[in-house]
């Protein structure tokens, strides 16, 4: 109940005027639009799609209110973004709110093949207990060179999973043409897509769409705003939750032993 009441409280009207100015408004030119994205056009100006704005603040707050919840509820967010606009954006985001992201070349299976995911990071895990313990340095220094380099290989590729133990409950990705391949595997598990999708995509990939010009490097800065904003409320409701538990219990244990001493007092009046 906590929870449901702390999402609801995150939640915030999107200023259109600061999507505007961003220039989260402009598609892609009118010859490369994909037909399906017609309900999110407001027009057409010199050649170029003109995303209509209101629907996209509607659609931030209902994507926004759904990422709450599946932060509130204590699973993780993965997000997806390998083009060069938007990689330094989402790594910074994410990060900051301890989420999952994916930045570099996307690894083939990452979601189907988890397993096999989960083997390469636990690799990381050995070569780091490897440095510690001094088995590293017992290795011939051609050796110690190879394991640097894979040890490097997977930091780069993976290393922003590490915490990610099991598959995530959600993805959001910026630019769902480019990361086609991470869009079919969520398809295959059911996991459901939060994404920026321009003029140029299909909507219908997507469980949560968000229309925007996911090119401009200020315009995925404003929503990924938004969007770890929300994340964040989902964070703050699931933590006063378990401090309400907490202190819940700590007041039941106090009641608990009151009655007991007052017993006990009594029957020492009674005794004198």
């Amino acid at each position: 109940m906590l929870i449901q009441q702390n999402v609801n409280y995150y939640k915030m009207a999107v200023e259109v005027k600061e999507l505007l100015e961003a220039g989260v408004h402009f598609g892609h030119l009118t010859r490369k639009w994909d037909p399906n994205m017609a309900p999110y056009v407001y027009m057409e100006r010199n050649g170029i799609h003109i995303i209509n704005l209101y629907k996209t603040a509607a659609k931030m707050d209902e994507a926004g209110e759904a990422l709450a919840k599946i932060a509130a509820s204590g699973r993780k967010i993965l997000f997806v973004a390998t083009k060069k606009q938007a990689k330094d954006i989402v790594a910074e985001k994410a990060g900051g709110i301890n989420m999952p992201f994916i930045t570099e070349r996307w690894p083939g299976g990452m979601l189907t093949n988890f397993i096999t995911i989960r083997k390469a990071i636990k690799k990381m895990a050995t070569i780091d207990r490897m440095k510690k313990d001094g088995t590293f340095l017992t290795l011939s220094k051609k050796e110690r060179l190879q394991v640097d380099r894979l040890r490097a290989k997977l930091e780069k590729n993976l290393g922003s999973i590490v915490d990610m133990t099991r598959l995530p409950a959600a993805l959001f990705v910026v630019d769902i043409k480019r990361e086609h391949i991470a869009i079919k595997e969520a398809q295959k598990l059911n996991i459901p897509i939060f994404a920026m999708v321009d003029t140029n995509s299909d909507p219908r990939q997507v469980d949560y769409v968000i229309p925007s010009n996911d090119d401009a490097s200020k315009s995925i800065d404003k929503i990924l705003t938004h969007v770890t904003e929300a994340i964040t409320g989902g964070l703050n409701a699931r933590k006063a939750e378990k401090d309400a538990k907490a202190e819940g219990k700590t007041e039941a244990k106090v009641e608990k032993a009151a009655p007991a001493k007052t017993e006990k007092a009594a029957a020492n009046e009674e005794e004198e």
